[in-house]
Parts: C-alpha cells; sequence; structure tokens
C-alpha cells in the first residue's frame, strides 16, 4: 500500500537490449527465471507503485517484461539505447513518455534489471525517505575493505598509498565509506526534472547488507551473483 495514496509513483526500470559483456543480460535466466524478474515482481509485491514500466528497445525483452506484469508502453529510441547514454535521460524520457500520453507522476523510482537481491521492503524504506522531505533516496552498503587504506599505481608501475595520512590508523577508527549497492534510486518528479540528476544533493541512503548486493557487469559477476543467491536459500534467508 502506497504510504500517501494521493501520491503516484512510477517504477521504471531501464533494460536496452544491446548489453555486450553479457549478450542479453536483461533476460538471462537467473536461478531458474529472466534476471528482470526479480526487479519487477520487488515493484509490484511493494504496493506502492501506480505504474511498473520497463523502458526497452529490444521487442523480445518487452514482450518478457509483460509476461512479468509490467508495462512496455512504448519502445525507447536508439539514440538513447546505446551504453553511453546516461542514465537519468532514460528515466527522463520515460517519464515525459508517460505524460504524454496522460499519466503523471510524483515520485518515480528507478530499479535496475539486474539486481536479483532487490527487495519490496527495501523500496518502501526508499519513499520513507522521501515521505519526511528529502529529495532522493538511493541504496547503498558498506565497502568490504577499508577504501582509505587503498593502493594506486605510479607511472613507474609502483604502488602508492592513495591516503597516506590514514596508513597508520585503525582501522575502527577510519571513516565510514559507502558505495551505490545498484538495485534503486528514488526520485521527486520535479526534482528530476530540475536537477536532471539521479544524485541530486541531500539525498539519503538505504543500507543494504553486503550479502545481498552484488553489481553484475561480467559473467565472473553473474557466476558470484548466483552463488550468493543460492547460498540465501540455502540458508533460508529471502533473496
Amino acid at each position: 500500500m502506497c504510504l500517501d495514496d494521493a501520491v503516484r509513483n512510477v517504477a521504471v526500470i531501464p533494460a536496452r537490449g544491446g548489453s555486450q559483456r553479457i549478450p542479453r543480460k536483461n533476460i538471462r535466466p537467473f536461478a531458474g527465471r529472466p534476471v528482470l524478474a526479480y526487479a519487477v515482481d520487488a515493484a509490484l509485491d511493494s504496493q506502492l507503485f501506480d505504474d511498473v514500466v520497463v523502458t526497452t528497445d529490444d521487442e523480445e525483452i518487452a514482450a518478457v517484461a509483460r509476461s512479468l506484469g509490467a508495462r512496455t508502453p512504448f519502445l525507447r529510441p536508439g539514440e538513447i539505447a546505446d551504453a553511453v547514454t546516461p542514465m537519468v535521460d532514460v528515466v527522463l524520457h520515460a517519464v515525459d513518455e508517460l505524460e504524454r500520453a496522460g499519466s503523471s507522476y510524483d515520485h518515480v523510482c528507478t530499479l535496475f534489471a539486474t539486481a536479483p537481491f532487490i527487495r519490496a521492503a527495501d523500496l518502501v524504506a526508499g519513499l520513507e525517505v522521501l515521505a519526511q522531505g528529502h529529495p532522493g533516496a538511493v541504496s547503498v552498503t558498506e565497502f568490504d575493505f577499508p577504501v582509505h587504506r587503498a593502493f594506486g599505481l605510479a607511472e613507474d608501475g609502483a604502488l602508492r598509498v592513495l591516503w597516506p595520512e590514514h596508513a597508520g590508523t585503525r582501522s575502527q577508527d577510519l571513516p565510514e565509506a559507502l558505495h551505490d549497492a545498484g538495485q534503486f534510486y528514488w526520485t521527486p518528479v520535479p526534482v528530476l526534472r530540475a536537477t536532471r540528476s539521479l544524485w541530486p544533493a541531500g539525498m539519503r541512503p538505504v543500507r543494504l547488507p553486503r550479502h545481498r548486493v552484488q553489481d553484475i557487469d561480467t559473467p565472473a559477476d553473474w557466476t558470484r551473483a548466483e552463488l550468493m543467491y543460492a547460498a540465501l536459500v540455502a540458508g533460508g534467508e529471502q533473496p
């Protein structure tokens, strides 16, 4: 149930057809289902959205999306369906197309198509952030190693400490560092239009445990994610 029935929310799931490192990535089977299914299920199960829309340039992906319960009221044009188009442009295009068709929304939630660990409860937590008046919410988790102990490479190939001022600092005394969990962004539509950013100043985190976060960009990432998913299932935890 939406936190405020007068507020209209739309879930936008980008899923282009031209993924290169993992061909047909957005509908590739993951634990027996098209990976896109997990984002669609979470959006539908949350009962937060007046519309769950997959934006794609690919007819096969569109057909799979519809079979999962999402809508595909338009096909994304090729000029914003390449690997370099900013995500915010894809989301704004979707919102514009929906508004041209007569639908308007207060908030948009951008969900990633390859996020099999996404949960409806986390989407609810994100909307609660917006209900508190903040300009955005993003899924995050902590790094699994202190980033302030990171090395870089000098021009001669030698290792160099990136933050030498922290070389002797105890791990528990280092500043906390978080990163994008790659699952969702919540943004009020007026903020999205005004800033043209999914990262507006003042946005707040929705923290996820590390064991439910895995970016999937390569075949090795995919294998790791499936092993993580199987471990969660075996342990009786909802992935």
